[in-house]
């Protein structure tokens, strides 16, 4: 297989000039340690992710014949309103398959781009059958969200970005789903400045390309399980499992706490809102999953669009898990003055109670036993550690704990 080449990649650049932006490489201070960590912020690019490169390039190259029969994409977002915008643009009738699960805020955002919606139950894989069904159906033109040369071009443009803004890179990190992305940044990379490392990053609940590569053949997941729903993928495209094979140096997943984890870090951090697919690339970071020192290293933030129902799931989980927000029951007696008691330690040690439960004894317990369940901010483990040890101390009970 060669390399996609990079006058089609330019091509796709001046296309794209007329409606993409060209998105910010912002330098992080937080994430740099070992590394020094920039951020190509793809979640600003216009309809909240890159797919819009992708999917308004293949429609560019329509022939007016072609644009007459409609567009059928399907997508568990991102790609839908890429489509969507620029069929709006072009004046052609869209008709888009979206799995029921996707976030409301992309099928809203979708719709409101004035294409056709069609809710499919099941993930992205399920919508795709529907939408092959009705394109053999109809006789309309099928965008493919990734396995398409034209556009994995649309997605090479952002490596042309970032070689332009950071001429000095040695890696980037890129988020995978069915590998239109990775296999247009690394198409590019490689042709550019072949020595540039390019890492791939899969959630472990939806790793298909990451199987597929280790077993060097495609592998199609029986289920895939993940809040990025923007990679949850059972079976990664025929060319952009080639892309990967070749020209991508590592692929590595990572957990649904170390992508609400990344999720919250940019947030809070950087003020960055990235989606969980926008956000793997830097819990591969945190979480040292890149074999790299003293390197450049973008990480990719392939997108901003997560339902702010989602992300207060999100952020809470990611505070369990960062030591954020702990939990304790107390044994205690059931007496007046025994909560204020409790809270003088933990107020005394800089913790902050948020949520108190108190429950009598049951079966089992002394008549006089009750529990107290607090939930407390913390600054991370040690600082809970600290106040759980404090407790102890005054001569309290801990039946459980939970950080």
């Amino acid at each position: 297989m060669g390399l996609l080449s990079l006058e089609k990649i330019y091509d796709a650049k001046k296309v794209l000039s007329e409606v993409a932006r060209k998105t910010s490489l912002v330098d992080s201070k937080t994430l740099s340690g070992k590394n020094k960590i920039y951020l190509k912020a793809e979640n600003l690019q216009l309809t909240g992710s890159f797919k819009l490169r992708g999917a308004y390039y293949k429609i560019a190259k329509l022939t007016e014949e072609e644009k007459k029969k409609g567009i059928i994409a399907c997508s568990a977002g991102n790609h839908a309103q890429g489509v969507a915008l620029a069929a709006q643009k072009n004046n052609i009738k869209a008709t888009i398959f979206i799995p029921a699960t996707a976030p409301i805020s992309k099928v809203e955002a979708t719709r409101s781009y004035g294409a056709e919606i069609r809710l499919i139950d099941g993930v992205y894989d399920d919508a795709y059958k529907e939408a092959i069904k009705f394109q053999q159906e109809t006789g309309g033109i099928f965008i493919h969200p990734f396995d398409d040369i034209d556009v994995i071009a649309g997605q090479g443009t952002i490596a042309l970005e970032i070689v332009e803004q950071l001429p000095e890179v040695n890696a980037v990190v890129v988020p995978i789903g069915g590998g239109g992305l990775i296999s247009g940044v690394a198409s590019t990379i490689k042709q550019i400045n072949p020595s540039c490392k390019v890492y791939g990053v899969q959630a472990t609940g939806a790793s298909s390309m990451y199987e597929s590569i280790k077993e060097e053949r495609r592998i199609e997941l029986e289920h895939v399980s993940t809040f990025a729903d923007g990679t949850a993928v059972k079976l990664p495209g025929e060319l952009t499992y080639e892309f990967c094979r070749e020209y991508v140096d590592e692929i590595v997943t990572v957990s649904d706490d170390e992508i609400a984890s990344a999720v919250l870090t940019l947030m809070e951090k950087e003020k960055v809102v990235a989606e969980g697919s926008g956000a793997l690339p830097v819990a591969a970071v945190m979480f040292d999953k890149i074999p790299l020192e003293n390197k450049n290293i973008v990480c990719l933030i392939s997108g901003g669009n997560i339902d702010v129902n989602i992300l207060s799931r999100v952020i809470n989980r990611a505070l369990l898990k960062t030591g954020r927000i702990s939990n304790l029951t107390i044994e205690l007696l059931d007496k007046p003055g025994q909560l204020r008691d409790v809270s003088t330690i933990i107020a005394s040690l800089g913790a902050n109670v948020i949520r108190v439960r108190h429950n009598q004894g049951g079966e089992g317990t002394d008549i006089n036993d009750c529990y107290l369940k607090i939930s407390m901010e913390t600054r991370n483990f040690e600082h809970f550690e600290s106040v759980r040890q404090a407790l102890v101390d005054k001569g309290y009970k801990i039946l459980s704990s939970v950080q």
